[in-house]
């Protein structure tokens, strides 16, 4: 491009700021090309709020706004809640125009305000770009619902110019509902490096972690962390932890949801001393449990992608997940940095971990293949998919800045 022509002008709209975006979109932001402004629909997460998921009050303890320009929509009402109809916000026409935009980059499709941006956007006549991270199997869905979706997304392949895909199962989501979309793989990606060196960091607090938990310093460990409702199934890793022979590795389940008592329930009717439950723990603390971990477990159903599993990857742990785990065709491959199991199979899981946790060695060796295979599964391919996108969009040249991850 030459550097006389102005950047082009990306608007992205989503629902809240969300602590997995915000390292991606101050990555955005630093390009000297691109000229990102975020709109955000609601502001809820940067403040205390109740998680239903994790059934508690939480703030994340990661910065959510801070190298990016962005600014709150107005709302018809106070509600923090979010849900397809909810929060309605006004005024998103008038800044697009204002804006003058080369661009708008949508997260999401199925909320009003993704409707409403999409349909102010055709108005004014600027591109759409659209990412997700949904997949044929993500939910359960009656012939009913699939067919009304079909025929929304036949009505809005007329509004949208490309798709930002996640991964494979998300290629093949789209190509299913509108395979003359063009698509540009944007993979669903976290901040590697954050990870990684945080929990290399947290080696000098493991033995405290250790002593807090009461872990013996001579037994792996095995992680389960996310939120503890029913689609997660920590169940299914608690009972493929019970087959597995004395003496038995621990088991750290972190996170809290409606399904702990339970869980808790079953670990006292076994009688099982080695499983630890360690609650809630926020964003910065988790690489400690990366670091305390030997292999990291994600036995979920319906998981649109399980960003949590690239957490692990960074932390250079194997990771075992099912065939409903969206990430699991880009990022696991059996037997060499973890395992794919079908889902609900005890005994399939159960022979994963024997075989991930059969040596320090074997754990370790495929813990240095998930990092390997998560280091380009990163944000500058993303950038470098966002610029193929914008180009192809605006008909615009957007040359990348970092040839060498091309």
């Amino acid at each position: 491009m030459n550097r006389t022509e102005e950047p082009i002008r990306l608007a992205y709209i989503v629902s809240h700021p969300i602590q997995y975006q915000a390292p991606l979109l101050r990555r955005i932001a630093a390009e000297p090309d691109i000229d990102l402004t975020v709109f955000f629909s609601s502001d809820f997460s940067v403040r205390t709020y109740h998680d239903e998921g994790f059934g508690t009050e939480l703030k994340w303890d990661v910065d959510l706004l801070s190298g990016y320009k962005h600014d709150f929509l107005p709302r018809m009402h106070s509600k923090s809640s979010l849900s397809s109809m909810q929060p309605v916000s006004y005024g998103i026409f008038r800044r697009l125009r204002k804006g003058k935009f080369d661009a708008v980059w949508v997260h999401g499709y199925a909320t009003w305000n993704a409707i409403h941006a999409i349909l102010a956007a055709n108005a004014l006549g600027i591109p759409v770009l659209v990412r997700n991270d949904g997949w044929l199997g993500d939910r359960p869905r009656s012939r009913k619902t699939l067919l009304a979706k079909s025929m929304f997304l036949a009505v809005l392949r007329k509004l949208i110019d490309g798709v930002l895909t996640a991964g494979t199962l998300n290629a093949e989501y789209w190509s299913a509902y509108m395979d003359d979309v063009p698509q540009f793989l944007m993979p669903y990606a976290v901040d590697n490096a954050y990870f990684a060196e945080r929990t290399a960091a947290a080696a000098s607090t493991q033995k405290q972690l250790r002593a807090d938990l009461q872990l013996a310093d001579d037994r792996p460990v095995i992680l389960f962390a996310s939120k503890l409702q029913t689609r997660k199934h920590c169940n299914h890793l608690l009972e493929a932890y019970f087959r597995m022979p004395e003496p038995r590795p621990y088991l750290v389940i972190v996170g809290n949801g409606e399904e702990r008592i339970a869980l808790e329930q079953r670990v006292a009717e076994k009688g099982c001393d080695t499983v630890r439950f360690a609650g809630f723990r926020n964003q910065s603390e988790l690489p400690r449990f990366f670091n305390l971990a030997s292999v990291f477990v994600l036995p979920a159903r319906h998981e649109p992608w399980g960003l949590i599993v690239n957490e692990a990857m960074s932390a250079s742990l194997p990771v075992i997940v099912t065939d409903e785990v969206g990430a699991a065709p880009d990022l696991v491959k059996n037997g060499i940095n973890g395992f794919i199991y079908p889902f609900g199979d005890i005994e399939a899981l159960q022979r994963a971990l024997q075989y991930v946790l059969q040596s320090p060695e074997k754990a370790a060796e495929m813990g240095r293949n998930s990092y390997q295979k998560i280091e380009t599964w990163d944000f500058d391919r993303n950038v470098v998919a966002l610029r193929t996108a914008l180009m192809s969009v605006t008909g615009r040249s957007v040359p990348c800045q970092n040839e060498s991850v091309l």
